[in-house]
């Protein structure tokens, strides 16, 4: 029997060897100066001690799941996402499933997943040492099936939002020529034209089990996250990861209706509700005859007519009929430490 080797007395302890972990980039090139970020991205993975960054263009046929996909088949250990709110929703959809985190690189005019985790927006090699050195927290994923006029369904991810009604018809309206050199102001025009559009949705739907309702609403908007561009609280109680999706149903009544709805958003959403005082003074987000809030893992809704539908600020077409819900926890996300709130 061959005996067992003795270790010397003072010798070092010997540790396997491990390969570095390999990242991910997937990036919108209309959204990037490429050349800059890559060299901060390979100094960033050198300092951290990661092997070669890995390199996944999107484009219009493939806004972001088969380049990501083609990353998760290369068994890379994170995914950052450098594009618009598009190019993180489609990365989102496709790393659900994989146990990969991923990270941020802002990019874009919206930038609402950033914005509701708290990230700085102008401060790329932060974000870039953050995807590599950052804290990293589960959040929830919003789910979502979509039934169209011929019967046909697609699913799909969501992180921040889905909206239809006077929410969907301005992302439809919104000129993408005049949001490239405009950025979000280019929605206001898109929402004066909305306004115009006075057809309400006559929605039936049902929260988790309860019993169905029926409603006449401008907008149906449900959230994974409270936030919107401009640093709007819409739902100041979203949170992204309890679990939740945040119903908001909104019916102003004429004129006086839009300014009651209008001052809630402007002054108890974004000034009242922004400090611990000012939230304990409120107290809790309650309906009013022109707001309807409410919470559910699960939402499903009928229409009495094909309506627009966005998903993180994108058109996705008509919808008759969708059941949304919850995964919670599904998406692991990396940021700088402190940054999530």
């Amino acid at each position: 029997m061959r005996k067992g080797r003795r270790r010397a007395a003072g010798a070092p302890t010997l540790e396997p060897m491990t390969d570095p972990k390999t990242a991910a980039v997937i990036y919108n090139p209309v959204k990037i100066d490429l050349e800059s970020l890559q060299a901060t991205v390979a100094r960033e993975a050198s300092e951290a001690g990661w092997a070669e960054t890995l390199w996944f263009e999107t484009s219009v046929d493939d806004v972001g799941q088969e380049a990501t996909g083609r990353a998760l088949d290369r068994g890379v250990d994170l995914v950052i996402v450098a594009g618009g709110d598009g190019t993180v929703r489609a990365v989102v959809e496709a790393v659900r499933g994989h146990d990969v985190p991923v990270a941020l690189l802002p990019s874009g005019t919206g930038n609402l997943l950033a914005r509701n985790l708290g990230m700085s927006l102008d401060d790329v090699p932060g974000s870039i040492r953050a995807a590599f050195t950052g804290e990293e927290r589960r959040i929830d994923l919003g789910m979502i099936r979509i039934e169209r006029h011929d019967k046909t369904r697609d699913s799909h991810a969501f992180v921040v939002m889905a909206g239809l009604g006077l929410d969907a018809k301005m992302i439809a309206n919104t000129d993408e020529g005049l949001k490239k050199k405009a950025g979000w102001a280019a929605y206001l025009k898109a929402m004066a034209a909305s306004l115009r559009d006075k057809r309400e949705l006559h929605v039936q739907f049902r929260l988790d089990d309860d019993t169905p309702f029926h409603a006449t609403v401008h907008t149906l908007i449900l959230a994974n996250c409270g936030s919107l561009p401009g640093n709007v609280l819409l739902l100041p109680d979203a949170v992204l990861d309890d679990g939740l999706l945040d119903l908001l149903m909104a019916r102003p009544g004429g004129f006086f209706g839009w300014v009651r709805t209008l001052a809630k958003v402007a002054w108890t959403n974004q000034v009242v509700r922004r400090t611990k005082t000012g939230r304990e003074l409120a107290g809790e987000q309650k309906s009013d005859r022109d707001l309807h809030y409410d919470t559910a893992t699960a939402f499903t809704a009928r229409f009495s007519r094909p309506e627009e539908i966005e998903l993180d600020g994108d058109g996705f077409g008509r919808a008759v009929a969708f059941r949304a819900w919850v995964e919670p926890g599904a998406l692991r996300v990396r940021t700088a430490a402190g940054a999530i709130h």
